[in-house]
């Protein structure tokens, strides 16, 4: 895969179309497995924990992905991951909700094999000026299928008859499985030493290096806690949606995918790439986040129109976020272990996530899901205050 193109030359190309692809079940199931859920009596809590089990499992795997793909080459491994994948959605039309919590958990070992071997592949393989563009232009096509399956969801399931959806999770296997397979990534000409690398995949000084490098530890808890509220948003719209007069989930949902992939096509190009830390920026980003959750817990009282600008605030938060702190990290961190470092980052935001769930859920089984975005919201402003007091501290690498 050479860099010489740019990052919308056609080997990259072919990469967005496949994660577009692979991240088209989840579009659907995000929506389908709550409202399955609930029409069987579960709790919220139940709902959370089986939600949070896909990436709470990606969490787990993903700092080894970087060591695996390394020693065994991203191409054989997307292959078998693929192959599980496509398991995992089939598993998905035969069984019920205990099914489904180990649907998620396969899908979760994949979903940690699949990103790093296509993040890590654009990272080594585009110049400095163009990664933070393919790194948003994967997060866009990871995205884009939130536009529109949330509305393919509810119209599966106000048929009443889950032939669609059987029919919808083997397509999505088959195609994804074809287009996998014709993929191609050429190796990396300049190769590092054996030893080194092997020295610099070491899991132990990975988490390590958590804890002793201050961008990675600050980045980490910002994204952390940012994907809690992400998190905690996806769960369970389709649940407080209807609690909302005018509310609909799959119109927040599709607008908030949809605002995410406009602004991360239309703002790619404006998110640092330089290698240093933009405090206003980033503080910015977090203020978003909190105002979108604010109005979204608000909506109930407010009503639907809080709802949807809540949505429109998420999906800008989302597009500028993620890839800001993943660009500025593959600056600042050694090469040398930088592939499962970057594992480990992105790990936080599959905890993040999973938590959204986990935790969440009994919050708003005890309250209610108002207070628990309100919550969220309180989460969203300590990350504002927290990313100011690190910056004049210091914390950051080259603090703009």
């Amino acid at each position: 895969m050479k860099s010489v193109k740019g990052a919308l030359s056609w080997p990259f190309l072919r990469l967005y179309l496949l994660t577009l692809l692979y991240f088209s079940a989840n579009a659907i199931l995000n929506v389908i497995i709550p409202l399955k859920g609930e029409s069987l009596g579960a709790s919220n809590t139940t709902i959370g924990i089986i939600m949070g089990a896909y990436l709470f499992t990606t969490m787990l795997f993903r700092p080894w992905a970087g060591r695996v793909i390394y020693k065994h080459g991203p191409i054989r491994v997307l292959r078998i991951i693929l192959v599980i994948n496509g398991l995992a959605l089939i598993l998905y039309t035969i069984t019920g909700l205990g099914g489904y919590f180990v649907a998620r958990m396969l899908q979760g070992i994949c979903t940690a094999f699949f990103s790093m071997a296509l993040q890590l592949g654009i990272i080594d393989a585009l110049p400095d000026k163009d990664r933070s563009q393919g790194i948003s232009m994967y997060s866009l096509c990871a995205s884009m299928p939130g536009v529109i399956g949330p509305l393919l969801a509810l119209g599966m399931w106000r048929t009443k008859d889950m032939t669609l959806f059987t029919v919808a999770m083997i397509a999505i296997a088959i195609l994804t499985g074809v287009t996998g397979f014709s993929a191609r990534m050429d190796k990396k000409e300049e190769g590092m030493d054996k030893g080194k690398a092997e020295q610099g995949v070491t899991m132990l000084h990975s988490f390590g290096q958590l804890v002793k490098s201050p961008p990675m530890l600050k980045c980490s808890v910002l994204m952390l806690t940012a994907s809690i509220v992400f998190g905690a948003v996806t769960i369970f719209i389709p649940l407080y949606a209807v609690q909302i007069e005018g509310g609909n989930a799959a119109i927040y949902l599709m607008l908030q995918a949809g605002t995410l992939v406009a602004a991360r096509f239309l703002l790619r190009k404006k998110i640092p790439s330089d290698g240093k830390w933009h405090t206003t920026f980033v503080m910015g980003v977090m203020l978003i986040l909190t105002v979108a959750v604010l109005s979204v817990s608000y909506s109930f009282n407010g009503g639907a129109a809080f709802l949807y600008a809540g949505a429109v605030l998420m999906g800008v938060a989302q597009a500028l976020l993620y890839p800001t702190l993943t660009t500025y990290l593959t600056f600042v961190l050694p090469p040398s272990n930088r592939n499962v470092l970057i594992g480990l980052f992105l790990a936080t935001a599959d905890l993040g996530v999973s938590l959204g769930g986990i935790l969440m859920g009994p919050i708003a089984d005890k309250f209610s899901y108002s207070s628990m975005y309100m919550i969220c919201a309180l989460l969203g402003m300590s990350m504002v205050i927290f990313a100011s007091a690190s910056s004049r501290r210091g914390i950051f690498v080259g603090s703009k």
